[in-house]
């Protein structure tokens, strides 16, 4: 019998339009306090660094994407339906070279310990859906 539930989706929301439209275009967008110059994600409806400037005190900036891997873990038993299929996989926490940490999954190699190193260099994979959706994960680069 074939799994036929489908993987649960981000909601995208006003606030983070920009993120998810680049992703679209292969392109990845991050929030930038206008006072202090640190990055945010998830993109908010004002600065975490400075939320007394409001929204104006946030700008989007187009980042390069290179990364390295923070943390990761290697799911072999799937959280929900819809994923079942995709058992192992590794899902990841990658800090970006502008100081933010993103969750992702690591795609491009073999789910064994042995093929991921903290610190490594990623780079991002745009994984394009049928619905439209885009999402951000990373492979080594």
């Amino acid at each position: 019998m074939t799994n036929t539930t489908p993987k649960p989706q981000p909601l995208p929301q006003p606030e983070t339009d920009r993120y998810w439209d680049g992703l679209k275009n292969e392109e990845i967008w991050l929030q930038r306090s206008k006072t202090t110059g640190k990055y945010q994600f998830y993109p908010r409806e004002i600065s975490i660094h400075d939320p007394a400037s409001g929204a104006e005190g946030i700008e989007w900036v187009k980042v390069s994407g290179n990364a390295e891997l923070f943390t990761f873990a290697i799911v072999h038993i799937a959280p929900h339906m819809g994923f079942v299929g995709d058992v192992p996989y590794i899902t990841a926490l990658v800090q970006l070279e502008e100081d933010v940490i993103v969750p992702t999954n690591i795609v491009g190699v073999d789910p064994e310990p042995e093929n991921l190193q903290i610190g490594m260099a990623l780079k991002p994979v745009f994984e394009h859906h049928e619905d439209g959706q885009t999402l951000l994960k990373f492979e080594p680069a």
